[in-house]
């Protein structure tokens, strides 16, 4: 993890434009969730503090987290949502302490608590195997039931998957197969699966997008980006493999002694409790918290979870990736 963070730095401070301009009265967010997202909950803090001047960026949670890393308590963030855990682990001593901001009664493995009150999570992020239905009968295949029925020579370029050295959701389907498979078994899957792919996409929404533009039949994806598009029409549907959904967490936290300042304490208590509630009913449903509903219509239910152990190890993550090949 010290060395993908370290590239990440190095690509970070090359690009002007992560530099965020901002007076001297703002409010930075820093977001690596999608932008209709991001946009809903700067709607939302506007409507609810029309006095202060909030900016919501978006940034991809590794190159925000390298960002943190390099910059410490002298960055221009303020608050950070939607980063993985095993990043908010790493940034984890430039963070405030958040004690008592949350009004949420969390599931019992996921209380703050249990991350000395660094932060708390945002949301569980869980995938299964998504495939369109129209490029499945075009091309005369059956729907795939496993990982293993991705291997069907009839698959050949129809399949895509996220990148786990770029993508949160391509490590958690890697670290799933690893803790399945153990690392030959699931580096061997992955030889075996490379055949067929038509790329390994940049970020975990890459295979919902070529789903959704008939390029590909089959996708290792986000639960509920498949969802939302086939309530839109698309003729998406999803299976869950044997070995379950798999899953990880990300986080929201307020940079160390930013606390202090009670504007910016003031719009991460409302972002910790009705923004992430509204997300988590309208977009993202993964039960993180006790009574929490959903409103996603078609959302499946009664979800197998997978093996996630370790997930979010940094070094472990850092010794999965460096053996990677692709």
């Amino acid at each position: 993890m010290k060395k993908i963070l370290a590239v990440l730095i190095a690509i970070t401070l090359l690009f002007t434009g992560l530099a965020v301009s901002r007076g001297k009265d703002s409010i930075v967010i820093c977001s690596s969730a999608e932008q209709f997202r991001n946009d809903d909950m700067a709607a939302q803090l506007k409507k609810e503090f029309p006095d202060k001047d909030i900016i919501v960026m978006y940034m991809p949670t590794g190159k925000a987290a390298a960002k943190i890393f390099s910059e410490g308590e002298d960055t221009e963030i303020d608050i950070v949502v939607g980063l993985e855990t095993g990043y908010m682990n790493k940034i984890a001593d430039y963070l405030d302490d958040i004690s008592g901001i949350t009004e949420l009664e969390y599931l019992d493995d996921l209380k703050p608590e249990t991350v000395d009150n660094k932060w708390l999570v945002w949301e569980k992020q869980a995938g299964a195997i998504v495939y369109n239905q129209s490029v499945l009968s075009k091309n005369k295949l059956s729907k795939p039931e496993s990982y293993e029925d991705l291997l069907k020579p009839e698959y050949q370029g129809l399949v895509a998957m996220p990148d786990p050295k770029s993508s949160g959701t391509g490590y958690f389907f890697y670290k799933n197969w690893v803790n399945e498979w153990g690392e030959d078994g699931a580096l061997e899957y992955v030889d075996k699966l490379h055949g067929n792919l038509k790329q390994f996409t940049e970020s975990g929404s890459g295979p919902i997008k070529l789903l959704r533009q008939g390029e590909i039949a089959v996708g290792l994806a986000l639960t509920f980006q498949a969802v939302n598009e086939s309530n839109s029409g698309q003729p998406l549907k999803w299976v869950f493999p044997e070995e379950g959904s798999p899953y990880s967490l990300t986080g929201t936290s307020i940079i160390k002694g930013r606390r202090k300042n009670k504007d910016v304490e003031e719009v991460f208590s409302y972002i910790a409790n009705q923004a992430l509630v509204h997300d988590k009913e309208e977009y993202s449903p993964e039960e993180i918290y006790k009574g929490q509903k959903n409103n996603i219509p078609n959302y499946p239910k009664g979800i197998k979870y997978a093996n996630m152990s370790g997930i979010q190890d940094d070094k472990i993550k850092e010794r999965l990736l460096k053996i990677w090949k692709y």
